[in-house]
């Protein structure tokens, strides 16, 4: 609970510090909105880590193969990130680098995604009669 209070302190914080900034110097009210998520970031990295930790411990008693979580934390990973710097972005008012980042990222989503496609469809061909 304290880990979520820490995070909406630091965003409020930031957002206050934005505003006040943005009156004098709007150049620099971006490098807040950077700081801070960086700090949020850095803030979450150990639950994630947990998260992932967890993961691999399930993946290993079911025996699930390792490349496809590998794939499935790599794609997370790229989603989160994505996120993060499409939001900077918008903040930033450059709609137009935000979309092409997102169009980049599902791009690289799907080709990552492939192998996973394509086990699931040979999967479903050896099921059907």
């Amino acid at each position: 609970m304290e880990e979520i209070i820490k995070i909406i302190g630091i965003g409020i914080i930031a957002l206050i510090t934005a505003i006040i900034i943005k009156q004098y110097r709007p150049e620099f009210a971006i490098y807040i909105s950077i700081v801070a998520g960086i700090i949020i970031i850095w803030l979450i990295f150990d639950k994630l880590s947990n998260v992932i930790n967890l993961i691999k411990a399930m993946a290993d008693k079911t025996s699930l193969n390792y490349n496809f979580l590998s794939i499935l934390l790599k794609i997370t990973g790229i989603a989160i990130l994505t996120e993060f710097a499409v939001s900077i972005c918008k903040d930033s008012g450059e709609g137009a680098i935000a979309n092409k980042i997102e169009l980049g990222s599902k791009v690289i989503i799907i080709s990552m995604s492939i192998p996973i496609i394509s086990s699931l469809l040979e999967l479903m061909i050896n099921i059907l009669p």
